[in-house]
């Protein structure tokens, strides 16, 4: 296959489909829905969609708490800071945005860390879904509160779908 090809693929999870996009070997983005007029055909040809696939299926069967693909998210170098280091808030565990702007290096920066949250391209494997207010309120989430406050549930064990 041509390393430039770009696939997706719609999965469906509990949180509702998620479409997945794989380019150039690794993993791109994960949106939450399927595209407008989205009709299921041909499976995908790129491998890192079919990995992809079985390790959601696996993290929301409750037996996945690390996710092990290749990711090529396209973004600024401070938003790459800010995704990598969204990858090692543990499973099940939340921090703030404070908390996630000193873990880089950069304690007066947690809006620009909210920002760069706001435009995690690879929802759920980057969990950005972890990161709450300084107050231990749910904000922003691009699946909405719904999706955010669901997914923070699942993985504290309060709900298996």
């Amino acid at each position: 296959m041509d390393a430039s090809h770009r696939d997706t693929l719609v999965v469906p999870s509990p949180v509702g489909p998620l479409t997945l996009t794989a380019e150039g070997g690794g993993l791109t983005a994960i949106d939450f829905g399927a595209p407008v007029g989205y009709a299921d055909g041909a499976p995908p040809a790129d491998p890192v969609l079919i990995n992809a696939e079985s390790q959601l299926a696996a993290y929301f069967a409750g037996e996945l708490r690390d996710f092990d693909l290749p990711l090529r998210p396209s973004g600024t170098p401070f938003q790459l800071t800010v995704w990598d280091a969204l990858r090692r808030i543990p499973y099940g565990e939340t921090v703030s945005y404070g908390e996630l702007a000193a873990s880089i290096g950069r304690p007066t920066a947690a809006r620009a860390v909210g920002s760069a949250n706001r435009h995690n391209p690879l929802a759920i494997v980057v969990p950005c879904h972890r990161v709450i207010g300084a107050d231990g309120t749910l904000t922003g989430y691009a699946g909405g509160l719904g999706i955010k406050s669901a997914l923070l549930a699942f993985e504290s064990g309060q709900s298996r779908r």
